[in-house]
């Protein structure tokens, strides 16, 4: 499956702790922008676009990870979200990906005719302490969403999830902080947060370390080219059995 980024505005406000380091702040400051300021890009219109031929540019069946360098679900894009919407309708052969932290904006936020969600749009929201977790996961699982993830990223302390519902939850990505500055993330967090997946049958997923990872009580800085592959050497990640789709 080929896999895009689309981020039709750029922009975002610090929303909640795990915003404290953002990379799109510290990517944007690097080059003279501010990041606070919310603006629509030139690839707004991205996932409809032909090529010379009069192809999609982007194939059917691709992923498309939707407003990265954002938050979906942002104030400051409630004027553009609707055209944003109308492409995803109109591209039911691609599936989207949307992460957002401000989940309690969501039924603020989606058409008309979403209804119990729509097959082609997958949404995942980040708890990433137990604060975060406590104000928006039992609200996120109740949403009529058809495909839904977890984002444990920055993860920042131990989280207890709590039960969760059969059926409500496809999986459970977890990833330590990255740059200057990341706060530790310790494996045992990691392990905890495993173990519930594995007790409610819940698909995880460990995908990197961050920077600053604790393993039995010793500190690694871990270089950022290495925090993915490093995750995957753990080889922890977990596949429950008619796991749902996410």
């Amino acid at each position: 499956m080929e896999s895009f980024v689309w981020n039709p505005w750029h922009g975002c406000r610090k929303y909640s702790e795990g915003c404290l380091h953002c990379y799109v702040y510290r990517r944007d400051e690097s080059v003279g922008k501010d990041a606070s300021v919310v603006a629509k890009t030139a690839s707004f219109s991205d996932a409809v676009k032909r090529d010379r031929g009069g192809n999609w540019k982007w194939p059917s069946g691709s992923e498309v990870w939707l407003c990265l360098s954002s938050d979906f679900f942002l104030e400051e894009a409630d004027s553009w979200r609707d055209e944003v919407w109308e492409m995803v309708r109109q591209r039911t052969d691609l599936f989207f990906r949307i992460i957002t932290k401000r989940i309690t904006r969501f039924l603020d936020c989606v058409p008309e005719d979403w209804g119990g969600g729509w097959e082609n749009v997958s949404v995942g929201c980040t708890v990433e302490n137990q604060r975060r977790c406590e104000e928006r996961l039992s609200l996120f699982l109740s949403l009529p969403i058809k495909n839904r993830f977890l984002v444990c990223e920055p993860l920042l302390e131990r989280i207890d999830l709590g039960r969760i519902p059969k059926g409500t939850l496809g999986s459970v990505i977890v990833g330590g902080e990255s740059g200057p500055g990341a706060r530790i993330c310790d494996y045992g967090w990691v392990l905890d947060l495993r173990r519930q997946c594995v007790e409610n049958g819940v698909r995880f997923h460990f995908k990197q370390t961050g920077a600053n990872f604790v393993k039995d009580g010793k500190r690694y800085a871990i270089p950022r080219k290495d925090q993915i592959p490093q995750a995957g050497k753990a080889c922890i990640d977990y596949e429950p059995e008619g796991g749902l789709a996410e």
